[in-house]
């Protein structure tokens, strides 16, 4: 029998699916130091604005920021440093081929713990026109109008 995976969510960019198309989603390991991942436990994290790189057979997270553990003194690295990704190889490749011929970018989505290890979802992305968003906002409304009506009628 499967065991189930304890998962507790850390930090979420949603302004992903705001500006973006997620086509694919994939889930990475992270290599942090010890302060870091004890200021992911306090939830000190912040997704907003970063990005992945994909070069050099490697995936680099770019600009997220991890506040300096408080307690950390001197083992405390740089909040802005860039982390290195763990993932299979054979799917470094692949998402170096869409990166590169389709032009999609990679983007952190979410940040959580499974178990006692850090994970963070990646989306690849296609980034959207102005008037996506404004067709997505117009059938968010939409769906918000009827369902308010469907509640108005059930009393």
């Amino acid at each position: 029998m499967a065991e189930k995976e304890n998962t507790k969510t850390i930090a979420v960019n949603r302004a992903v699916r705001h500006e973006y198309f997620v086509d694919e989603t994939f889930e990475a390991g992270i290599e942090l130091c010890g302060t870091e991942v004890k200021s992911l436990r306090a939830g000190a994290v912040n997704l907003k604005d970063s990005w992945v790189d994909v070069g050099t057979g490697e995936l680099i997270v770019k600009q997220m920021h991890i506040s300096p553990y408080e307690h950390g003194n001197i083992f405390n690295r740089d909040p802005m440093r860039e982390r290195r990704l763990l993932m299979h190889r054979r799917q470094i490749h692949y998402l170096f081929g869409k990166v590169k011929q389709q032009g999609c970018t990679l983007i952190p989505i979410s940040l959580y713990f499974k178990g006692s290890r850090v994970k963070m979802q990646l989306g690849l992305c296609r980034g959207k026109k102005l008037y996506d968003k404004r067709e997505d906002a117009a059938k968010r409304d939409a769906k918000r109008a009827i369902d308010r009506a469907m509640k108005e009628s059930a009393r």
